[in-house]
């Protein structure tokens, strides 16, 4: 089983941008997509054998999830069911008979960390809907956590140490979730890898200079573990300012 993960930054662009070419060439059992920026019946997507699921944000042009799925699940749930985070369509939740599949997209802090505090609650209360689902079965989670947990996850960690995805709070929270029953799939296979990032700033030629970070992960519940057999950060593909990652498993 392979499941893909990529913000696409506006489906629509990236549609214009090669995305089509990636997904079929990609053939996954599931594909995730953060930040898809549209309203229910601004694209018609052909995806023969696939269904497919979104969560549209009340603000036009804004935030938005989707998964596209070869098995149908048996339920999907939309948003946390706590009115205050689910203005913005940043999780969609698929159960399977043996795992939960959700997609998120994290809140950023935003330039002089004026979304922090609102940040740390949304952390706060997206782990604990984790962990919840974890006490039914096994969960594998995926998107852009708008958060670069060690200094090997970014470029420069020296002069971003205050900004927006990687303040202590934004890790301390990553931290903690993975402290509590998490494993950062991509870790877990190249514990010690360098230079792996997947979003680049559109500015200053990061991208081809690679001074990125790694935000965009997967997840899964520790007893899980043992299913894994890759994880991938497919940083040659373009069409946004992330690249798609991914996930395989028994």
């Amino acid at each position: 089983m392979k499941y893909i993960s990529w913000n696409v930054n506006g489906i629509r662009a990236c549609l214009q941008k090669g995305f089509m070419d990636f997904f079929n060439e990609a053939d996954a059992d599931a594909f995730c997509l953060q930040e898809t920026k549209i309203q229910e019946g601004q694209v018609q997507l052909e995806l023969p054998g696939y269904h497919q699921y979104f969560n549209y944000a009340v603000k036009k042009g804004y935030s938005g999830t989707a998964i596209f799925t070869k098995k149908e699940p048996l339920s999907v749930s939309y948003g946390l069911g706590i009115e205050e985070h689910d203005q913005e369509g940043r999780v969609i939740c698929l159960e399977f008979e043996d795992h939960y599949l959700v997609t998120v997209y994290t809140p950023n802090s935003k330039q002089q960390l004026e979304r922090l505090s609102y940040r740390c609650r949304w952390e706060d209360d997206f782990r604990a809907y984790l962990k919840e689902l974890d006490k039914k079965k096994p969960v594998i989670v995926c998107g852009d956590m708008n958060v670069a947990k060690e200094e090997i996850d970014l470029k420069n960690p020296s002069s971003n140490h205050h900004n927006a995805g990687f303040t202590d709070e934004e890790r301390d929270k990553m931290r903690t979730l993975l402290s509590e029953g998490f494993t950062d799939t991509f870790r877990h296979f190249y514990p010690d890898a360098e230079g792996r990032y997947s979003w680049w700033s559109y500015r200053f030629h990061a991208r081809e200079k690679n001074a990125g970070w790694r935000i965009d992960y997967f997840l899964v519940s520790d007893r899980f573990r043992d299913r894994l057999t890759g994880a991938d950060i497919h940083d040659q593909i373009f069409g946004s300012d992330h690249c798609p990652v991914e996930v395989s498993f028994n």
